[in-house]
């Protein structure tokens, strides 16, 4: 993937920077996206150039149409077209809420921010993959999406991952002529600083909620995504992956 251009939406931290780090290992230049994360933006830019890559940063709130041209524009005016799009920031609740209790400005920031947000992009990075016939979308889902199931308390987040989901599936099938491959990666519950461990970190570690008995690091994320961008896994599109070592964290009910 040697000087293929690669943006990565929200990745001064977290599972973002890991799929930086791993893109840029493999030879992509990259855009790194952040909103707030400033100072941990340009740490990690120095430390990707050093990997003998380019490696610009760009401050964009992925949730607005304005931020989102400005985005790719700087990204063309400084590396070039866009190669791979990893759709990977999306604003997330934490606070277990039901849909009624909800403001309306959380409604439409959580819709923007991972479902049109997502779908802005990807039109604006298209016409340069058609033009060259080749590309690589990602986008970001939640553990069992595709499955479109019930999700009390995140009505709003899994309504616009869902949406993603058929979106990700009817886009793959429009672009496979041009050589554009689309899939969605689903992340299971990958903790804390364990975003940015490598496997050999938390091998060791136990983790009893896991069928596979151990945690989740970013590092299990970044290395399919980077498979996925690969010239050679063109035959791979419109497809929704859990990788979550078999957990299911997802409870279809609301507890009495």
């Amino acid at each position: 993937m040697d000087r293929k251009i690669a943006l990565i939406t929200g990745s001064a931290k977290g599972l973002g920077k890991m799929t930086a780090l791993t893109l840029a290992g493999q030879g992509c230049d990259i855009a790194l996206n952040y909103m707030n994360s400033h100072e941990e933006a340009i740490h990690l830019q120095s430390r990707i150039e050093k990997m003998g890559v380019r490696c610009i940063v760009v401050q964009a709130d992925i949730s607005l149409e304005a931020d989102i041209d400005r985005l790719v524009d700087e990204v063309e005016q400084q590396l070039g077209g866009i190669d791979i799009l990893v759709n990977n920031a999306g604003p997330f609740i934490r606070e277990r809420r039901l849909f009624a209790d909800y403001e309306r400005a959380e409604i439409m920031s959580l819709m923007q921010g991972n479902l049109i947000g997502a779908m802005l992009l990807d039109h604006r990075v298209l016409p340069h993959m058609r033009q060259q016939k080749w590309g690589r979308i990602i986008h970001f889902g939640f553990g069992h999406a595709a499955e479109s199931r019930s999700w009390p308390h995140r009505a709003v987040y899994a309504a616009a991952k869902v949406g993603l989901v058929s979106f990700t599936k009817t886009l793959a099938v429009e672009e496979a002529e041009n050589a554009i491959t689309v899939n969605m990666i689903c992340p299971g519950d990958i903790r804390g600083d364990n975003k940015e461990k490598r496997i050999a970190d938390v091998l060791h570690l136990v983790d009893e909620e896991t069928p596979r008995g151990r945690p989740g690091s970013g590092e299990d994320i970044s290395r399919v995504i980077s498979y996925l961008c690969h010239s050679d896994s063109d035959f791979i599109t419109g497809n929704i992956m859990d990788i979550s070592g078999g957990l299911d964290p997802i409870r279809p009910y609301i507890k009495g």
